[in-house]
This record gives C-alpha cells, sequence and structure tokens, in this order.
C-alpha cells in the first residue's frame, strides 16, 4: 500500500501531497519511479537483460538520466554495491546475494526521495552484511527517507 502497488479498499493514500489512490495504474507506477526506489525480497530482475540493463530500467522508463549517462551511472551503482566485475552477465550467472545488491542498485538508479528495501541482506554473506553496515548509511544519505 505505501508503495503505490495496491490501492486501499477504505480510505486513501497520500505521500507529499499527492493523493496516490487517486492515480491510475500506470500514473502510480510513473509516480514510483520519479519518487520511491524498490528493492523487492525476490529482486524483479528481467532474465534475459544484463545487470547493466536491469539498472537502467529506472531511469529508461523516467528518462530521469540523460540517455548518455544510463550506462555509466548504472555501472557506478553496480560498483558501489560490489558487482561491477559481473556487470555483462545476466541474473542467472550471479548469486541470489548478488541480484539482491543489483536490485539494490536499481533502487538507487533515480536518486529516489524514498527506498523501501524488503530484506535487503537476506541473501548476503555475514561479511556482505558487515560491508553493508558501511554502504547503507550512505546510500539513506542520497535520499530523504530509507525503509
Amino acid at each position: 500500500m505505501i508503495a503505490g502497488i495496491d490501492r486501499p479498499t477504505k480510505g486513501e493514500v497520500f505521500y507529499a501531497g499527492d493523493p496516490l489512490n487517486r492515480l491510475s495504474e500506470d500514473q502510480r507506477a510513473r509516480w514510483r519511479g520519479f519518487n520511491w526506489g524498490l528493492s523487492f525480497n525476490f529482486f524483479q530482475l528481467l532474465p534475459t537483460l544484463n545487470l547493466i540493463e536491469n539498472v537502467t530500467i529506472p531511469m529508461d522508463l523516467c528518462k530521469t538520466i540523460p540517455i548518455q549517462e544510463r550506462r555509466l551511472r548504472a555501472l557506478s551503482l553496480l560498483e558501489q554495491v560490489g558487482i561491477a566485475e559481473h556487470a555483462s552477465k545476466i541474473p542467472a550467472r550471479i548469486s541470489g546475494g548478488q541480484q539482491q545488491r543489483v536490485a539494490i542498485a536499481r533502487a538507487l538508479a533515480n536518486d529516489p526521495t524514498v527506498i523501501i528495501a524488503d530484506e535487503p541482506t537476506g541473501n548476503w554473506t555475514l561479511a556482505q552484511r558487515v560491508r553493508s553496515m558501511i554502504c547503507f548509511p550512505r546510500w539513506c544519505n542520497r535520499v530523504r527517507h530509507c525503509w
């Protein structure tokens, strides 16, 4: 509900004065792309696209980043989550923890005002979780809210 994916059966959902439940599904999707970065527990990566392409999808859909900068930005985000060396691989060729990091990079792609992450480190090793304790505050400092 809070992410604007589902509509309430009763009442209204507002974010920064925007009545989310009054928007069409397409309008809500566009609104999410501009305002929120979502990282799902099941990653939702497109299996036939490589990691760079998966990270650039939000930029392509919302056109928030100039087209000539998108690939470099995606690579930079993949580097920030520690998997730039796998940028040309498809999701099936990397581990679940690595896929989760791609999902986080994708959530950061449009510089959202809010990040909503569902168990963002659930598939990570202990070493990766320790590293995330350093990275998450830095990523969250880039946005206004991080849940």
